[in-house]
């Protein structure tokens, strides 16, 4: 259990039957009345936000979040399959839990798969990726005064703006909190 008085931010705890990341916190003492906490919540599941405010004795179960290190193997119609590279153990998750952040990732790149309960709710992709250029348009001479960028399909099959001088069969660094463009490798 830990006291309101003692939230920091990305803290997680159990309230109300679900799991949520403090997002924000601040400690208020009015001049008149007791002092509370006022919170911001992200629901760690569903992603929704709420604001909260706790009395600074109030105590809330802490939720202990589980991050391991699995491998992408394949996706299979619906389904995405993981490995855990210790246990070869194979897991498979469908298209709603994973969502887009595979876009970036190609196979057999690791990834962190975040669980609380052995209930896996969340998948977080490497932080920088290199990845080829596969589509592009040409750029032409003269057209990169102004910083213009330019449209670019990646091996992944994901979508990033690039500017005019990088061509098709270029390697490029991205990243994935973003899916901005970094640098050529």
């Amino acid at each position: 259990m830990i006291s309101a008085g003692d939230f920091r931010n990305g803290l997680t705890i159990e309230l109300e039957n679900n799991v949520y990341q403090v997002i924000e916190f601040q400690h208020v003492k009015p001049g008149k009345g007791a002092a509370f906490v006022r919170t911001k919540l992200r629901n760690i599941k569903n992603g929704g936000v709420i604001e909260k405010t706790f009395r600074p004795t109030e105590k809330c179960p802490q939720a202990h979040i589980e991050r391991s290190d699995m491998q992408y193997l394949y996706s299979d119609g619906d389904l995405f399959y993981f490995m855990d590279t210790t246990t070869f153990d194979q897991i498979a998750l469908n298209g709603d839990a994973v969502g887009d952040t595979l876009k970036f990732v190609k196979e057999n790149d690791m990834v962190k798969m975040l669980s609380h309960n052995k209930q896996v709710f969340a998948i977080e992709p490497p932080l920088f990726v290199e990845l080829v250029i596969t589509e592009t348009e040409p750029g032409f001479k003269g057209d990169t005064a102004t910083g213009a960028s330019k449209p670019a399909i990646v091996e992944t099959g994901a979508t990033v703006y690039v500017p005019l001088f990088v061509e098709q069969g270029d390697k490029i660094s991205i990243d994935t909190r973003t899916g901005d463009y970094l640098k050529r490798v």
